[in-house]
């Protein structure tokens, strides 16, 4: 962490804080200090704690987006459903495991009904912005011939609900991983099984 950039250095002293403490239990001179500052040099690059808080958040959102493959092209659809779940579990391994995720998911679970931007994500990210890419994954797959004809927004609301309860059985949970991982595999398979097309 010393090598990085000053700014850089301050979100992610916040982001263990906060992870631990919660948004109301930290101060600007804490995050200070764990980032290796004297308090005020902290304003230097943000105003506040909201700043911190704002520009953590954005941060996060990026690492999430490239993480997962929010961004990506629906040419770079699945082959067939045994690689849609094969990069679906891909996916899963990088959320439950990747510790900026991992905190920022607690954070959001502390601070959701503290704040309406944190209310927004949250939604957004445990559930929206999955649907959304997946409903897009759908309609590309049926096309193909590769999953039955239907409407791909509810199809995608079926694929990542159970997978997002799962994920929060894990945070709460984290001893029985194994359990989890292997209830989403099932999900998927079963899921492959009703709606996949034959080849």
């Amino acid at each position: 962490m010393k090598d990085m950039p000053t700014k850089e250095r301050i979100l992610y002293a916040a982001l263990d804080l906060f992870a631990e403490r919660g948004y109301d239990g930290v101060g600007v001179d804490l995050i200070a200090e764990n980032a290796g500052l004297k308090g005020p040099s902290l304003y230097r690059h943000y105003k506040g704690k909201e700043d911190i808080f704002h520009s953590l958040i954005d941060l996060v959102a990026f690492h999430y987006e490239e993480g997962v493959g929010l961004k990506k092209k629906p040419e770079e659809l699945p082959k067939n459903m045994d690689d849609l779940i094969g990069n679906t579990m891909e996916k899963i391994q990088f959320t439950i495991h990747d510790d900026i995720v991992q905190k920022t998911r607690r954070i959001l679970a502390m601070e959701q009904f503290r704040s309406k931007r944190m209310a927004e994500l949250t939604s957004r990210y445990h559930l929206e912005n999955l649907q959304q890419m997946y409903t897009e994954i759908f309609a590309g797959l049926m096309e193909k011939g590769i999953l039955k004809k239907d409407n791909p927004e509810l199809l995608a609301l079926e694929f990542v609900s159970p997978v997002s309860l799962l994920i929060h059985m894990y945070d709460r949970q984290p001893e029985r991983e194994e359990e989890v991982l292997d209830k989403i595999r099932k999900h998927f398979e079963h899921f492959a099984k009703v709606y996949g097309e034959k080849g």
